[in-house]
């Protein structure tokens, strides 16, 4: 996966993050399945990195997109990745650990598909 410098790549706090979603901002999980059956952000759409370049395609140009993992890390490469395909994403600094911190709620209800979720959010 192609990245670009990290110092490029804009980052949300957790804080903004969880004021985002409450606003209707879809968040994009990218952690594998067993962590997120485990617990995510409600309303996340589940797209492990794993798969990310593959389904890249499923996500909707020209909205805003925050990339949330454990710790930051792997949504930042998600991030970088994305961003370098013209993609509006952002990290959330911190990730799932910085969410839950920040009071973020944590369910674990199903994952939603991109190809179902994604597309329905212009923010």
């Amino acid at each position: 996966m192609n990245t670009t410098d990290p110092g490029e790549i804009p980052e949300v706090s957790a804080e903004e993050a969880i004021s985002e979603s409450a606003a209707g901002v879809r968040l994009i999980d990218v952690r594998e399945q067993d962590e997120w059956d485990a617990g995510h952000c409600p309303d996340a759409t589940f797209l492990p990195l794993s798969a990310l370049e593959d389904r890249a395609a499923e996500l909707p140009a020209g909205t805003r997109m925050p990339f949330v993992c454990h710790s930051g890390m792997r949504s930042l490469r998600a991030t970088a990745f994305l961003r370098s395909q013209g993609l509006d994403a952002v990290n959330v600094e911190g990730g799932l650990m910085a969410w839950g911190a920040a009071g973020g709620s944590i369910v674990t209800d199903p994952p939603s598909a991109p190809s179902h979720t994604a597309n329905s959010n212009t923010h």
